[in-house]
């Protein structure tokens, strides 16, 4: 079973996600590992990286941690077994390391579409359960600049080819669990 979790910016999307690693851990043998794709490049992101690394810990014992921000098809084919849950968080910031990297240049098209291609196949591939966290960021007003609309659309890009290789999409509303794709029996 692979799940995509969306939702905007405090929805609830990453709690959701670790409420599945817990579920999934209650049972004996199993594993779980989260991939987190975020980059401190500043104070404030550093805070944040440690804060949400101590809360964790605390709210899942048990899940493992791998920092993989920019090579997640390979970190999750090497992850993945039949007793290993993965949890990758965020996809919104993997997306982030190539478009608008904070060192070297961004990827072109081409590039995104291989990346992007790559991961999906990954997903689809994975012997064990993967749940994905992203942003949805494509229900508001659309940005003021060429970069920011250009994301956006990678954004929605990426969200629907990882969505069409999920058994299940879920959309967090303040908290909330919104069914958007279940599987059919």
């Amino acid at each position: 079973m692979h799940e995509l979790i969306l939702g905007g910016q405090r929805s609830g999307k990453s709690r959701c996600a670790e409420e599945r690693a817990h579920a999934w851990l209650a049972a004996p043998g199993r594993e779980a590992v989260l991939i987190a794709t975020a980059l401190a490049g500043d104070a404030e992101m550093r805070e944040r990286i440690s804060r949400h690394r101590a809360d964790r810990a605390e709210r899942v014992r048990g899940l493992a941690t791998i920092e993989e921000p920019r090579a997640l098809a390979f970190a999750v084919a090497q992850a993945s077994a039949p007793h290993r849950l993965v949890v990758v968080d965020c996809l919104t910031l993997w997306l982030t390391n190539w478009l608008m990297p904070m060192e070297g240049e961004a990827l072109d098209a081409t590039g995104i579409a291989v990346a992007i291609e790559g991961f999906a196949q990954a997903v689809r591939k994975a012997p064990g359960p993967v749940v994905l966290v992203s942003n949805e960021i494509g229900m508001g007003l659309s940005p003021m600049t060429p970069e920011a609309r250009h994301f956006v659309d990678e954004l929605g890009r990426l969200h629907q080819v990882v969505a069409a290789v999920c058994n299940s999409v879920t959309l967090m509303v303040a908290g909330i669990e919104v069914p958007v794709k279940r599987p059919t029996l």
